[in-house]
């Protein structure tokens, strides 16, 4: 759920109440040669260099670039209290949400946190694909969500980047199930996949960048809620990775730290791994 912030803030013009509708407020900001016209209907509009005439706005009262475009988002949002068109503030509200948008809960008594994916966060990973069913885990207080870059091993797949400075990283792939076999339905399980040495030994490389043979310590197979649950630890590179499925998509959640890392916080590290739930 995304959450807008609206504050109040001083514009420097003035502003007759008195003055019968139509009302038009234009406030500009330089952006090198070219200004940003934000009118009182919420809509913004480029125009090229404004001439002297138009330049009393920013010469009266010395306005900073900073602070006009603090005055014109503020001017954006406040147009519902104005009593402007709703399309401006709903115009903010639909930027503060799109793409990440944050999902953590506060700490418990523990310092823990539990993420759980936001259901409108965007993301389909193809056309035709029904939403992603949300997922979650916890993590301790230091973690926090990383931009996520297509350039990144895995590509546009990778749904979530997590990272740690203390304790290492972690992120999440969901990628189509029918892009490993056709004849799964709609309701993947993972048992459908394969058993878990085929899955790791498929699917590995997706995570590490390389082929996972020789280097897989221990596997182990968990039931939560009905849904199974494959869990692998690798080295080197020190990683954990649980793996399922559901809906139409393979989720491979990976937890990866250096050598000094894992060996210091590999406690907190296996539980992080293990609190991954497809909800």
């Amino acid at each position: 759920m995304g959450t807008t912030l609206i504050s109040s803030c001083r514009l420097p013009w003035k502003f007759n109440l008195q003055t019968p509708p139509p009302l038009h407020i234009v406030c500009h900001y330089p952006v090198g040669d070219r200004r940003l016209r934000v009118k009182a209907n919420g809509y913004l509009t480029e125009t090229g260099l404004a001439g002297e005439e138009e330049d009393g706005f920013a010469g009266n009262g010395g306005l900073s670039r900073r602070l006009a475009l603090v005055s014109a988002a503020c001017l954006v949002s406040s147009t519902g209290a104005l009593g402007f068109s709703g399309e401006g503030v709903a115009a903010v509200k639909q930027g503060s949400v799109a793409g990440r948008i944050p999902g953590l809960s506060e700490p418990d008594e523990k310092g823990w946190r539990t993420y759980r994916r936001p259901e409108d966060k965007s993301g389909g990973h193809g056309v035709g694909w029904s939403p992603i069913i949300p997922y979650a885990f916890a993590v301790t207080e230091d973690w926090d969500e990383v931009p996520v870059s297509i350039a990144d091993l895995g590509g546009t797949e990778i749904d979530l980047r997590f990272a740690s400075p203390k304790e290492g990283r972690l992120f999440v792939i969901v990628a189509p199930v029918r892009r490993f076999a056709d004849d799964i339905a709609e309701d993947a399980r993972i048992e459908l996949i394969g058993p878990p040495d085929k899955v790791i030994s498929a699917f590995g490389p997706e995570v590490i960048g390389e082929n996972v043979e020789g280097k897989v310590m221990n596997m182990s197979v968990a039931e939560h809620s009905g849904r199974t649950y494959y869990q692998f630890e690798l080295e080197p590179p020190h990683c954990l990775i649980t793996a399922t499925a559901a809906g139409n998509r393979l989720y491979l959640f990976n937890v990866t730290a250096n050598g000094l890392q894992w060996k210091r916080h590999y406690t907190d590290l296996k539980r992080i791994a293990d609190s991954f739930r497809v909800v």
